[in-house]
């Protein structure tokens, strides 16, 4: 909104339908029996309006601020998929006030100082009281948004931090599961070798044996292999356990 002060009146440019002088009308019918209605207090008014446009929407940025700060290390798993989305919508609203009111506080306070100098056509020194007070709540209000923006700057490191840990823990428990593989493999195979000889076309122990019913190379092998599998599946335990 652009504003042109006049004596006896100003004049406002803007480019869509605002509210802004609306509230300005409906403000002086409330208070033209108590103050002096003159172009610099419209003017005034008119700029503390637009001011106050902006706390509804900081204060929400602050509920969503805290709500993510407490959230960010307690959700489950399966809330976090919304977490980072909530962080970057709430940064985005953050960077867009402060672009929007990053240089209102300096405008403000060089309208205020006008208000010192004894031209004719500058504004009352009452007037520059209420920009003065403009100014102070301009200048809080950039500073909480700073405030958010390290708070949010903050959950998204803790966010990707959680995450990380997350996914160490997940390789970690699978390097575990495939570590047991291994040593289960270590003790299988050395087994399947013995038997895999057994369909080869070599000579196999007991196979000259001529009597029927003689089991004993079978058995004995057969023995050895259980025994073998039991000896390495205890050490494989131990191995494990120790580690």
């Amino acid at each position: 909104m652009y504003i042109i002060v006049f004596r006896e009146g100003i004049l406002s440019f803007h480019f869509r339908g605002t509210p802004h002088p609306q509230n300005v009308r409906r403000r002086i019918k409330q208070l033209k029996d108590y103050i002096s209605v003159t172009s610099d207090w419209i003017s005034y008014a008119l700029i503390d309006d637009i001011t106050d446009a902006f706390g509804p929407l900081i204060q929400g940025i602050e509920y969503e601020v805290d709500s993510i700060d407490e959230l960010v290390l307690i959700l489950k798993d399966t809330d976090q998929s919304d977490m980072l989305r909530r962080i970057g919508t709430c940064r985005k609203k953050v960077m867009g006030l402060l672009r929007l009111m990053g240089n209102k506080a300096d405008v403000v306070k060089g309208l205020a100082k006008r208000c010192n100098e004894n031209w004719s056509v500058a504004p009352k020194s009452d007037i520059g009281l209420y920009l003065s007070d403009i100014q102070d709540h301009l200048i809080t209000m950039t500073q909480n948004l700073n405030h958010y923006e390290k708070i949010l700057s903050r959950s998204h490191s803790n966010y990707l931090a959680q995450i990380s840990i997350e996914m160490t823990d997940a390789n970690n428990q699978i390097n575990d599961v495939l570590s047991k593989l291994t040593a289960l493999g270590t003790v299988l195979i050395p087994m399947n070798l013995v038997t895999g000889l057994w369909g080869m076309n070599v000579h196999v122990p007991g196979q000259d044996v001529q009597e029927p019913g003689n089991y004993t190379w079978f058995i004995s092998i057969i023995g050895g292999l259980v025994g073998f599998g039991i000896i390495g599946s205890w050490l494989t335990y131990k191995l494990v356990r120790n580690s």
